[in-house]
């Protein structure tokens, strides 16, 4: 039987995706400096936009989203859709007469707050449960649509006073889900699942009409949460060495879906208008959502407390997302923010005589142990991760490199050969050039770097003194002299 109400087993775990859904609902959804008068808040909802198919017969926009990929069910096994989107309100703003009822401006000034007119963004959901031996039997077809509507909420000063009044109107909006399955020819039980989300309204843009018309009647930031309560969905990302021929068949437009949720599990799924890889998530170190395309917390933390106080007066008036971030940024605890200056997250505790020989306090290593450039040495715990200090394995001054045989290390002559990679118009200048070597440095993904001053440079004392070095890789430098101690 086909419904609408979710069991709390698949309520719960769907509860697990939502964060990174929501972050997918609202990317882009207003932008620093979060005002309405910022040209970049002029142009908005970029992603996984459905309009009507009238509009998307005349320009390039899409009316709707294919999903297909593969799953596993058990015998018995439900499926829970949960289809999501914003459905775009235009506010006006209104000032009460003298005599008795509103009338339409383009500001409404307050303490607080400036109010503007301003396009927001209503949550909307279409959810389904089906069990998969009905789409076995053939297409599920479900049209959906939310009715046009429109509301006020009144406006009061400091003392109670109506001063004003907001007005929201939404358009009416239709639109179908569709899915169905079919059957992988092999061994196992594997299913091709598809999913198709799509504008079904009805709507004709007048003569001259432009995005901004469209977009009432869009489903905007589309996507889509799968649940299977019993089996799993196979990767399309990473899928199983006997799967990737299906996997590669399957068709995926205007969306890509990925596993969601706890790694090593797949009964998750998101299909996401925004590429992400299996198992997104988002930043434990994050203080909260500043809804900023491409953010970057600790920036636009800063740059948003740095705001004049008329600037977030707009801000605040704009829209309650971006009241919330402008309120965020002032009350922001430095301990917060400091945690937003990075994390490392590919250590990996040691194992075996190197734990052992610290008395049970955990050790870290770099991920990459197979390094032939790095001596087998450990990562001090109570050291930050950039400190040269922190990671007794690496030492500039000392480490060498092998360069056609010969070890390259501080003290040592090369001739610059850079023109091998033809990287930098710089390499023009310094090819055939001879430098000393003042360091060999390693980064983070196992690379090797050479450091490097110019012989004939005649700054190279003050280069030297503060560390502003030209860096090659060993490939791209020739042994002219070997150290008698090398």
């Amino acid at each position: 039987m086909i419904t609408t109400t979710f069991r709390p087993e698949a309520e719960a775990r769907l509860a697990v995706a939502r964060q990174v859904a929501d972050a997918v609902l609202f990317e882009g959804y207003v932008l620093y400096p979060y005002r309405a008068s910022a040209a970049k808040n002029r142009l908005r909802w970029q992603f996984g936009v459905l309009v009507p198919p009238a509009w998307s017969a005349a320009t390039e926009e899409h009316d709707f989203q294919h999903t297909e990929l593969l799953m596993e069910p058990r015998p018995g096994a439900t499926l829970a859709v949960e289809v999501r989107f914003l459905h775009a309100q235009r506010r006006s703003v209104q000032r009460a007469c003298p005599g008795g009822g509103f009338e339409t401006v383009p500001e409404l000034a307050l303490d607080d707050r400036l109010l503007v007119p301003w396009d927001e963004g209503h949550e909307e959901q279409v959810r389904l449960v089906v069990p998969v031996a009905r789409l076995a039997e053939g297409d599920v077809v479900v049209p959906f649509g939310m009715p046009a509507a429109e509301q006020t909420e009144p406006v009061t000063d400091r003392a109670g006073a109506t001063v004003g009044r907001l007005v929201r109107r939404r358009e009416e909006l239709s639109g179908t889900l569709r899915l169905s399955v079919s059957e992988l020819d092999g061994p196992y039980r594997t299913q091709r699942l598809s999913v198709v989300v799509e504008n079904t309204g009805d709507w004709l843009p007048a003569e001259g009409a432009d995005r901004d018309a469209v977009l009432p009647r869009s489903l905007v930031a589309s996507h889509t949460l799968l649940c299977l309560d019993a089996g799993r969905f196979l990767s399309l990302t990473d899928p199983p060495e006997w799967a990737k021929g299906a996997a590669a068949a399957c068709r995926n437009l205007h969306t890509w879906p990925v596993l969601a949720g706890e790694p090593g599990r797949g009964d998750l799924v998101l299909s996401s208008p925004i590429i992400l890889e299996d198992h997104p998530a988002i930043a434990p170190e994050s203080p909260g959502a500043l809804y900023d395309a491409t953010e970057i917390d600790e920036i636009l933390a800063l740059r948003t407390a740095a705001l004049t106080d008329q600037e977030k007066r707009e801000a605040r008036g704009t829209d309650e997302r971006a009241a919330a971030v402008i309120d965020l940024a002032d009350s922001m605890p430095p301990e917060v923010l400091e945690r937003l200056h990075g994390a490392v997250r590919g250590l990996r505790e040691v194992t075996g005589p190197a734990a052992r020989a610290t008395d049970g306090v955990p050790q870290f290593r770099t991920p990459d142990e197979a390094d032939p450039f790095r001596r087998d040495g450990v990562m001090r715990p109570d050291t930050p991760w950039w400190d040269p200090g922190g990671d007794t394995a690496v030492d500039p001054a000392s480490d060498h490199v092998l360069v056609d045989g010969q070890p390259v290390r501080a003290g040592c002559r090369v001739v610059l050969r850079p023109r091998l990679r033809h990287t930098d118009a710089q390499d023009l200048f310094v090819d055939g050039r001879h430098a000393l070597v003042e360091a060999v440095l390693h980064d983070v993904d196992g690379g090797v770097h050479i450091a490097v001053t110019l012989e004939d440079d005649p700054g190279a004392d003050i280069r030297r003194e503060q560390g502003r070095f030209l860096y090659f890789q060993p490939d791209e430098v020739a042994v002219a002299e070997i150290r008698e101690d090398a």
